[in-house]
């Protein structure tokens, strides 16, 4: 009786084995091919196949739209100081931004007659208190038509917003720095 019963366990057991190992060479396969960089070809591929969604379209309507073309240029317009990292003046035209922006905390700006979002990302909560961290404490007291010192690295747009959003990196008013982003660690 013992002989069956290992008889019918052993063949149990090893075939688990091999179905559970078979799973695991399969995750770990998914999970390489996941990380693999596109080529460029794949990439335009890809762009392509995004461009004929509906989102794809939307996209494309606005981004010939007068809004998109004003955008672009407002762009175009700073992106010689966002390469060199080198400063630009800029003018508090509004403490908020725009009605039903999910981009954190941020300010409207002016520079050479141009409006830009100035955005600094989310505010951070201390997890201990609940309070919010001084991190933008210094920009909360900043007021309509204050001049500003700013620099950033970056500038992005979206269909939803008729700015560019402009990233602050660096700002200072009067010469006393406000507020200057500090670097992530481990990296970018």
């Amino acid at each position: 009786m013992k002989k069956i019963i290992y008889a019918l366990i052993v063949p149990l057991i090893v075939v688990s084995g091999l179905v559970f190992a078979d799973r695991e060479s399969k995750h770990e396969a998914s999970k390489k091919a996941a990380s693999k960089p596109l080529s460029a070809a794949e990439r335009k591929a890809a762009l392509k196949r995004w461009e004929a969604t509906p989102d794809g379209i939307a996209y494309k309507k606005w981004e010939a739209s007068p809004e998109g073309k004003k955008v672009y240029a407002g762009e175009a317009n700073i992106r010689k100081h966002l390469n060199a990292f080198t400063t630009m003046e800029a003018v508090v035209t509004s403490l908020s931004l725009p009605p039903g922006s999910r981009l954190g905390f941020g300010l409207m700006v002016r520079i050479n007659d141009d409006d830009y979002i100035l955005s600094f990302g989310p505010e951070k909560t201390d997890k201990s208190s609940g309070n919010l961290t001084n991190e933008f404490r210094p920009l909360h007291s900043l007021k309509v038509n204050d001049r500003l010192i700013i620099r950033s690295h970056t500038v992005s747009h979206a269909p939803k917003y008729d700015y560019p959003i402009l990233s602050g990196d660096y700002v200072e008013r009067d010469g006393k720095l406000m507020y200057k982003r500090v670097p992530r660690k481990g990296g970018c």
